[in-house]
């Protein structure tokens, strides 16, 4: 019997002092059940011996699980659809930048179409950043009585006077902006100036 107790005090000195991987201050029976035989990942804590008493419980929060990126699946033309409505989106709100030139003066500038109303207000603007005076515009007249007249390339190349198209038309057409000299701006438009 004293050999059985000597053989368990030296196991128990051998378990001490023994090399093994776990977690420290258990023992083998409790990593088997811990972990289970063929299982070695850690498991989650355990939240009642965390808090220390019965009542007081806290749950952890998994963090939520991102969406897949590209599911579910979209079909091509609804792809294609909705990119241009954003390339739209960002336009709109982006302006509609054009350049500005006057004939004579050394600089350009560049203007935002959608924060004007209409033609009158473009035009006192256009007079203000140049330094210059517009005649009153007619349909039949052009800017007669003007030095200068205010003119712009829409998408097709072609120069235009300011005024002769409506001004949603205008503004969806309008490439740059320029002012010429009154005789370079005859034969433009309607009727000439």
């Amino acid at each position: 019997m004293e050999s059985k107790v000597a053989n368990e005090n030296d196991l128990h000195h051998l378990k001490a002092t023994e090399l093994r991987l776990g977690l420290p201050g258990t023992d083998d029976s409790e990593e088997q059940a811990l972990f289970g035989a063929r299982n070695n990942k850690r498991p989650f804590p355990d939240a009642s011996k965390e808090c220390g008493s019965k009542g007081d419980h806290h749950e952890i929060a998994t963090p939520a699980k991102s969406p897949i990126v590209g599911w579910p699946p979209i079909r091509s033309y609804r792809k294609n659809n909705l990119q241009t409505k954003k390339a739209e989106d960002e336009a709109e709100a982006a302006g509609i930048y054009v350049k500005v030139s006057m004939d004579g003066a050394p600089y350009l500038r560049k203007i935002d179409l959608r924060t004007y109303k209409g033609y009158p207000e473009l035009l006192k603007a256009l007079e203000n950043l140049f330094k210059f005076t517009i005649g009153e515009y007619s349909e039949r007249e052009g800017y007669k009585g003007s030095e200068y007249a205010p003119t712009y390339e829409d998408k097709d190349g072609d120069w235009m006077l300011v005024g002769d198209v409506p001004w949603d038309m205008f503004m969806s057409s309008c490439k740059r902006l320029r002012i010429m000299r009154g005789s370079e701006a005859r034969g433009l438009g309607s009727c000439g100036v």
